[in-house]
């Protein structure tokens, strides 16, 4: 290891500080505040895999970020100078870039994604496991690039329904949302996990499950989730009716209802 930083530091030319050095002078910058020193040195100091931080301070990223837009900006007419953004940017005056820009702008180092969040999903009919997969896939690249992640599984059949394989029925969505979760667990971004949200309509009828799923202790610990609400829910709520759930949820002729019981589902959320 030793031998390889050294081969790194020879290589990039950049100087190397080591955790004490940058702790101790992004303590200083943020006037004493040790949490937000050691957050910046961990999760937004340019650094390579080998954990060598290039950064001392925030003044040094705000300087990087600059740099590097200022090189964009020059594509463009009247672009901005350098020391212009640099100043808009110093002491997060006027501007508190996201964690993806702060770590991956001007990051030669390391793929970084530039935004935080990403809405991912397929096109047309994803009730399959290739649908489902492909998710998978697109879930752990994105998170692998530091990205967090989101997509809805109001799209997959509710437990019980017939399918065209050995099964015989579906499974529903708790299995998937466990599958989600355990890759989120798997993939580690500049050394803590990804972040993902699940959610579901309460028009699905396995939203009930979905919710139970996270309540249960272990079980989907991977993920944040939530629960998409439709007017007709809230009045059904207020007038203490039941509500038809049905998949899919919105079409003219479902092929699956269920009805429940909307305070006692609207009491569990």
């Amino acid at each position: 290891m030793t031998f390889e930083k050294l081969s790194v530091k020879a290589t990039t030319g950049k100087k190397i500080y080591s955790q004490e050095e940058a702790v101790n002078a992004s303590l200083a910058y943020f006037r004493g505040d040790d949490l937000a020193a050691r957050v910046w040195v961990n999760k937004y100091a340019l650094k390579d895999s080998f954990g060598n931080i290039f950064e001392r301070t925030p003044d040094d990223m705000h300087r990087r970020l600059a740099r590097e837009i200022a090189r964009i900006e020059k594509r463009y007419p009247n672009p901005l100078r350098e020391e212009e953004i640099y100043q808009v940017l110093k002491d997060f005056r006027y501007i508190v870039p996201q964690g993806g820009p702060m770590t991956g702008i001007g990051n030669d180092y390391q793929i970084a994604s530039l935004s935080n969040c990403f809405v991912v999903g397929n096109d047309g009919n994803s009730d399959s496991y290739g649908g489902i997969m492909k998710i998978d896939q697109e879930q752990v690249q994105l998170m692998k690039r530091r990205g967090g992640v989101g997509h809805d599984l109001s799209h997959i059949r509710p437990k019980g329904s017939p399918v065209k394989n050995s099964a015989l029925t579906s499974t529903g969505i708790v299995p998937f949302m466990e599958r989600y979760s355990n890759s989120t667990r798997e993939v580690a971004q500049d050394g803590r996990r990804g972040a993902l949200m699940l959610s579901v309509s309460i028009k699905h009828p396995d939203s009930e499950s979905f919710i139970d799923a996270k309540l249960e202790q272990g079980k989907v610990t991977g993920a944040n989730v939530s629960v998409k609400i439709e007017d007709d829910f809230m009045k059904a709520v207020e007038a203490g009716e039941w509500y038809e759930q049905t998949y899919p949820i919105y079409a003219s002729e479902p092929t699956y209802k269920k009805e429940i019981d909307a305070g006692r589902i609207w009491e569990k959320l």
